[in-house]
């Protein structure tokens, strides 16, 4: 099946075991024997059962909440393997945590994301592989090799099979930091954008001020990063619903959805909010209007590319 001699193993934490299942079960392997638990105290314990000598071990683990915890069981994973003498270990983080923190604010802030990175380094991780950062700068706070895979190719060819009239759709952008996503995922399908400019009074509250560009008796397709609170996902909904589109759908590579976001979401003006498994849905917010669309096809291909030292560019040609 593969050009070189080292074995491949797939391993993961408890942040999401059923897309590391379906990721190795479409590269071709079984899932490696590894159990990471708890001790009475609370302190995680990882036993791998298998031997990962000069293996490549790819380790699966969304650091999704509860974040320490998931983050914690990925580092001590990688020690674990590291100190087995694997080949290389290849951290395959589909949702990367702190990514927001990836600047100072204000004065005395912390860089999180930076400081992750760094920890990911030390605990003996050779290269990332992970999907739709927050900020693409966070790529050059490693020392190592990052792969950064695209959500935007994966939603877009959802909306193509709709077979929407290319006339009557807009992608709009919630806010500037996405116009570059929205445009991307308008290219794809030759659409038109409109950009909300809004105003963010306080953390996880914002306002709606002004849409560019003409939304009125169109199809609107909301493009974001990630939902978190859903406030302005839905704020942005309910604004282009008055000023006159015909259906609001949205979407979105990470499902965070925290605190009051699926009531937001079940309330609001989106017909459909598409999203990706990077993070587990549980089932108190599988609403009727999410659907949720795999990632295991493109990491499973991203992860035969690296381990035959193949491009992994080529994927989104």
């Amino acid at each position: 099946m593969f050009g070189h001699g080292k074995h491949i193993k797939i391993f993961t934490g408890n942040a999401h075991p059923e897309l590391a299942k379906e990721i190795a079960d479409i590269v071709g392997v079984p899932m490696g024997n590894a159990v990471v638990g708890r001790f009475s105290d609370g302190e995680i314990s990882v036993d791998i059962n298998e031997t990962v000598r000069g293996a490549d071990v790819f380790v699966v683990q969304s650091t999704c909440a509860p974040v320490n915890d998931n983050l914690m069981e990925l580092l001590i994973m990688i020690d674990a393997l590291k100190r087995a003498s694997a080949g290389r270990i290849t951290a395959v983080i589909p949702y990367y945590g702190y990514a927001r923190q990836d600047r100072k604010a204000k004065a005395r802030d912390p860089i999180t994301a930076k400081l992750v990175a760094d920890i990911l380094t030390a605990a003996g991780a050779n290269r990332v592989l992970t999907m739709d950062l927050h900020a693409a700068q966070i790529q050059g706070y490693f020392n190592i090799p990052v792969d950064h895979l695209l959500g935007v190719p994966i939603l877009a060819k959802y909306y193509q099979e709709k077979n929407f009239n290319e006339d009557e759709v807009v992608v709009v952008s919630p806010d500037l930091g996405s116009v570059t996503r929205a445009r991307k995922f308008a290219d794809r399908l030759h659409a038109p954008i409109a950009i909300i400019d809004k105003r963010r009074p306080k953390a996880n509250v914002s306002e709606i001020m002004n849409v560019i560009g003409d939304v009125k008796d169109k199809y609107v397709i909301l493009v974001d990063d990630m939902i978190d609170t859903a406030g302005t996902i839905t704020n942005a909904a309910n604004a282009l619903k008055d000023m006159g589109a015909k259906e609001v759908f949205a979407c979105c590579t990470h499902a965070v959805l925290s605190g009051p976001a699926v009531e937001r979401i079940e309330k609001s003006a989106i017909k459909e909010l598409v999203v990706l498994n990077t993070i587990p849905l549980p089932p108190e917010k599988h609403l009727d209007k999410i659907k949720v669309l795999s990632v295991a096809p493109i990491f499973a291909e991203a992860i035969k590319r690296i381990y035959e030292d193949l491009s992994v560019s080529r994927i989104f040609e």
